[in-house]
């Protein structure tokens, strides 16, 4: 296939707009052997002669890349891979977690004109620098946005949980970790095994707890192949909430 393919010189590249107009023209391809050989000296270290912020490091790497186009296809995507391996390999473990292609998708003209300022201002990477910086941190703006509504989430099933005190006086504490994580987990699929091995329990104990909460219409059973297994339903917050409700 084309992505992860070194182009060679007889395949004409080129990036255009919308429009066919022409934004960039990537290096020949016999001058690629050299120049991915700076480009992974720069990756490790090397190639300036003094210090450079990390997360800048890596968003020129992006930048390099990209602007190489070593690949007749599948550019954009190692370039984004480069980013987050730069970032990681310097203990920004965060960015494992962060979005940015989704914000890049969002506002591809912004991207295109950051590359483009850059190659029309003599390689000035500054206008791409700051793109991706604003990228950055919009990208951690939506990953704690993220955490607040799943954190309301964990507070909210607790809640539930701790409001049906029926539910509490009927089930062991195995279950109602189970429980926990189904609330947190919609479409969690358990089984006989699983259970038994998470709280150390015997085969029967394992069984007996999970029929428990079939029949309590907190799981629900299948078969799959020759084997039960148990699924969390869409609908378990609504089913609780109904019985707390009830309760009172």
């Amino acid at each position: 296939t084309a992505a992860g393919r070194f182009r060679r010189d007889d395949e004409e590249i080129v990036l255009e707009d919308d429009t066919g107009t022409i934004l960039h023209v990537p290096p020949r391809a016999s001058e690629l052997k050299e120049r991915l050989k700076r480009m992974c000296e720069f990756a490790n270290g090397g190639g300036t002669k003094v210090f450079m912020p990390p997360a800048v490091r890596a968003i020129v790497l992006h930048f390099w890349l990209a602007y190489d186009h070593p690949f007749v296809d599948g550019n954009g995507r190692t370039a984004r891979a480069l980013f987050y391996w730069a970032m990681a390999r310097q203990g920004f473990w965060l960015c494992e977690y962060l979005s940015i292609s989704r914000i890049l998708k969002k506002a591809r003209a912004a991207y295109a004109r950051a590359y483009l300022y850059t190659e029309t201002d003599e390689n000035d990477l500054t206008y791409f620098i700051l793109y991706q910086a604003r990228v950055l941190l919009h990208a951690i703006a939506d990953l704690h946005e993220y955490l607040q509504c799943k954190a309301a989430e964990v507070r909210e099933a607790e809640e539930l949980v701790s409001q049906a005190r029926a539910l509490r006086q009927e089930l062991n504490p195995r279950q109602l970790a189970l429980l926990n994580h189904a609330l947190k987990t919609p479409g969690a699929r358990y089984t006989i095994e699983s259970h038994q091995r998470s709280h150390g329990v015997s085969y029967e104990t394992a069984r007996s707890d999970l029929l428990k909460l079939r029949d309590s219409a907190i799981l629900i059973q299948r078969k799959a192949g020759r084997a039960f297994v148990f699924d969390a339903p869409a609908d378990l917050r609504e089913r609780l909430t109904k019985r707390s409700n009830g309760a009172h």
